[in-house]
């Protein structure tokens, strides 16, 4: 199988825990049976809101992830104080339908709005547990999207896509793996949207000074070209902007104590996002920093895209 972009490569001092999978459709449910000692590794599957299932990732540190598998979305991350780091919208819906909003939420095959629905179909489907191992006592869950009649009727390709979430202490990593099952090529972009908790008036972003930006607003049909001029990004108002080829790691303020570093391998753009008054009930409460590949990926049948994003608070 070829691979087309590598991403740095994880420990291999790995225990694994295999999960039996189940079938996957976008609204059935998606249960894996864990086999026996799975609370020794930190990985349990529950009954989330609205019924739907859950992974929960504990740390023997006290750190804890929550990764729902409609959607594949990482809900929560909680460092070993109790705090969640993450956001998630108080109109989100939990009925296996409608992506949830908030977390870390996937846009793939497409980011943004396109020749299929906004940010693409893999938060809109149930994602598979395929397996679970633990790295020097951490928590480790990887997930598998593969195309269905749904994906299909919208994007005619057969893929694998498949999603590891790696707790630590004081840090929640995931690594993406898309690759083309299909005869032909296809190509996408993508990006994880990422909801993080902040007081939006004191929240900012360091490390996006010189790049080219694509900002949306007003007109998000018709973005205006620039280039950012700020070392410290703030969000004094509407923000939805695009950085192209942004520096691979990140400073995120959230204006309620926390430095969150945000580094990535193979996530060339950042886009930055706060609804202010369009969204009124929870502006205040949240920004978005979303590691992207805005450009398209081409891949060949049997070739991967691997890209990692890694969270961390010091």
């Amino acid at each position: 199988m070829a691979t087309v972009s590598m991403a740095s490569s994880l420990p291999t001092n790995l225990t694994s825990l295999k999960f039996i999978r189940s079938n996957r459709s976008r609204t059935g449910v998606a249960f894996a049976s864990l086999s026996q000692d799975t609370t020794s590794l930190g990985v349990k599957i529950t009954e989330g809101a609205g019924n739907l299932p859950k992974v929960v990732l504990t740390s023997t540190h006290g750190s804890e992830a929550e990764i729902y598998l409609f959607g594949g979305c990482v809900t929560s991350w909680k460092v070993p104080s109790g705090k969640d780091l993450l956001f998630v919208r108080p109109d989100a819906v939990f009925n296996g339908k409608k992506p949830i909003s908030g977390g870390i939420p996937h846009c793939f095959p497409q980011f943004g709005p396109g020749a299929i629905q906004q940010h693409g179909f893999a938060r809109n489907m149930n994602w598979s547990v395929l397996d679970s191992e633990t790295i020097e006592g951490n928590p480790v869950v990887t997930l598998e999207l593969k195309d269905d009649t749904y994906s299909r009727s919208m994007w005619d390709f057969s893929f694998q896509a498949l999603y590891k979430v790696i707790l630590n202490s004081n840090s929640l990593s995931t690594v993406l793996t898309v690759t083309n099952t299909d005869k032909k090529s296809f190509s996408f972009n993508t990006a994880l949207h990422t909801y993080f908790s902040a007081s939006v008036a004191g929240a900012s972003v360091k490390g996006l000074l010189g790049c080219k930006t694509l900002n949306k607003d007003p007109d998000p049909k018709n973005p205006l070209e620039g280039k950012e001029e700020r070392d410290v990004v703030s969000f004094p108002g509407f923000v939805d902007c695009v950085y192209l080829n942004a520096s691979n790691e990140l400073q995120l303020d959230n204006g309620l104590g926390d430095v969150i570093s945000i580094k990535n391998s193979n996530w060339t753009d950042v886009v930055l996002w706060n609804p202010h008054l369009t969204m009124e009930a929870c502006y205040k409460d949240f920004v978005c920093v979303e590691n992207a590949k805005i450009g398209e990926v081409q891949l060949q049948p049997d070739q991967s895209w691997v890209a990692e994003q890694h969270l961390s608070i010091a």
